[in-house]
């Protein structure tokens, strides 16, 4: 939905504003916000903000009841909003376009519980006048007045003409020969919408970071290349904290950005590794990068996102069985499952991070599992890059797995990008194999350890405990299961050992109720027994279709 703002205040309507902001002092650090507009026909649009703790509160909610108040403290009327996503702590809901308020109000505010969002000015009314009374465009209507070639003065109302919307094309931006972005253009483009096309001539999109700065909270950027595109949410990094790593000022940062091909020769180490899978090859190998560059030469790249980033890839081959997007570690020299969606013609993913990316096929099977309850499932994770066997042969199906190995898988299954930090788990040492994944999932939510601050990474890992990281890893994803105390009991019920539950009905009775996890019998589901290798992958495959990282 596009917001913009159609016309400044009055004097003496901005001098009586500012007495109310007076007399509401509590507003100064809301921790409800609201952007978007609030248009003089009464029509109250855009997005609500909910922060810290109230964020927490909301979070999962589909639809949070608001109080709609005056700014001399009149109660209005209560508005619905609707969840759109969660970031960092921060729940962010869109307003419906039906949200009317009545024109006796210039000015109110929002409140949900003790806490009140910032104070949301009317605009007024605009001129109407048709400057030319000889353009017979188009007829009348109470609208904003509309420019000649789009049919004269009609308004919204009328049938010729004129829209509240800037004209075609203000939203998408053509770059220079050399990728470069006009900042004046971008800035503008960014204080009319939340979404801003930028058309790459190339592979690689220079950026003026300055022109970001105007952004309105969950604001998109849409970069079109020649090979794929790169979907940026401008919350997903912060301008500032880019420019203090190059030692500069946001105003002379340039962000790099590309989705560049490698050459056969660059590609080569990408490509020896997919025939060693005996996998097939569907795209191009691609470099997907994002750099902050000074001009004092200084540059860092940014390789870790707060939440997930969207990029597409164009495919040369049509896929015949199930296709996996995967990254390439320059490190390692493997290939890793990256979530996504494939089409005939193009790939779409999800992830953290920049990396080198490819489009693959493989059929991947294991000895051991033939006629196993679990072989389809098994059959889809490997071929997908998701799990290993422990040969290239044998699976072992039925082996216990440890903690730190399902942390590693779930990592690995949603896209998180392992960084190595000082760990606040006291048996989780710095440069062993899970510290940087254990990390991730920690940064994530996705884990928690024991009250003697352990994380206990070679401990079996506890069905309890697998329901719970599958349950946090797809709220991570953006996902909710609705779960209150009475559906938890009523859910639990259903099971004869559910007093064998320590600590996460919560999450048990979730992923039950969504299909994650089932009975061991028809009676128990066992949770304080230990999750064999293919009890996690048939839990992953189901909580990864149910998110739609995988097809």
């Amino acid at each position: 939905m596009h917001m913009k703002r159609i016309a400044k205040r009055a004097s003496w309507l901005l001098s009586a504003m500012l007495v109310f902001s007076l007399l509401v002092p509590a507003l100064a650090s809301a921790a409800i916000r609201f952007n978007g507009s609030f248009s003089y026909d009464g029509s109250l649009y855009g997005q609500v903000q909910f922060d810290g703790t109230v964020g927490d509160s909301v979070y999962g909610q589909d639809d949070v009841t608001l109080s709609v108040y005056s700014t001399n403290g009149q109660f209005v009327k209560n508005l619905s909003v609707t969840y759109v996503s969660y970031s960092n702590g921060v729940s962010f809901y869109s307003v419906p376009n039906a949200a009317v308020i009545d024109s006796v109000y210039d000015a109110v505010y929002l409140q949900y519980g003790s806490e009140r969002s910032n104070i949301i000015y009317r605009e007024s009314e605009p001129d109407v006048t048709d400057p030319d009374p000889d353009n017979s465009g188009g007829g009348g209507g109470s609208g904003d007045s509309g420019s000649g070639n789009n049919g004269g003065t009609g308004g919204s109302g009328g049938s010729g003409g004129g829209t509240t919307d800037p004209a075609p094309g203000d939203s998408t931006i053509d770059t220079d020969e050399d990728g470069t972005v006009d900042g004046d253009k971008l800035k503008a483009a960014l204080e009319k919408y939340t979404e801003v096309t930028i058309r790459v001539k190339g592979d690689e999109a220079l950026i003026p970071a300055w022109a970001l700065t105007s952004a309105k909270t969950g604001s998109v950027l849409n970069i079109v290349f020649d090979h794929g595109s790169y979907i940026l949410p401008l919350d997903a990094f912060e301008l500032e904290e880019l420019a203090s790593q190059i030692s500069s000022g946001v105003q002379d940062m340039t962000l790099e950005i590309g989705v560049k091909p490698l050459s056969a020769s660059e590609a080569e180490p990408v490509t020896d590794a997919i025939e060693e899978l005996g996998a097939e090859q569907l795209s191009d190998v691609y470099v997907v990068y994002f750099t902050a560059k000074g001009k004092n030469g200084k540059s860092a790249a940014v390789n870790v996102f707060e939440q997930y980033v969207e990029r597409i890839i164009p495919l040369k081959k049509k896929p015949v069985k199930s296709a996996t997007i995967a990254l390439y570690h320059p490190d390692t020299k493997k290939l890793y499952f990256v979530p996504g969606s494939i089409s005939d013609t193009e790939a779409s993913f999800w992830r953290t991070g920049n990396s080198i990316y490819v489009v693959l096929e493989l059929d991947k099977t294991f000895d051991d599992i033939r006629s196993h309850w679990a072989q389809s499932d098994i059959e889809l994770l490997a071929s997908k890059l998701i799990v290993e066997g422990v040969t290239n042969t044998k699976f072992e199906p039925e082996r216990a797995l440890t903690r730190a190995e399902f942390v590693a898988l779930a990592v690995r299954a949603f896209g998180l990008v392992e960084f190595e930090a000082p760990s606040s788990f006291s048996d989780v040492k710095s440069g062993s194999w899970y510290s940087g994944i254990i990390a991730a999932a920690a940064k994530a939510g996705l884990i928690e350890g024991y009250e003697d601050g352990t994380f206990r990474p070679d401990a079996p890992i506890t069905r309890e405990e697998l329901a719970a990281i599958v349950v946090r890893a797809y709220e991570y994803t953006g996902g909710t299961i609705e779960m209150d105390s009475w559906a938890q009991a009523k859910t639990l019920a259903a099971w004869d050992d559910a007093s064998s539950i320590v600590w996460g009905h919560r999450e048990v009775a979730q992923a039950v109720s969504a299909g994650f996890m089932i009975g061991m019998t028809d009676s128990t589901l066992e949770t304080d027994g230990t999750a064999t290798r293919a009890q996690t992958v048939t839990m992953l495959k189901r909580v990864l279709k149910k998110a739609e990282f995988i097809d």
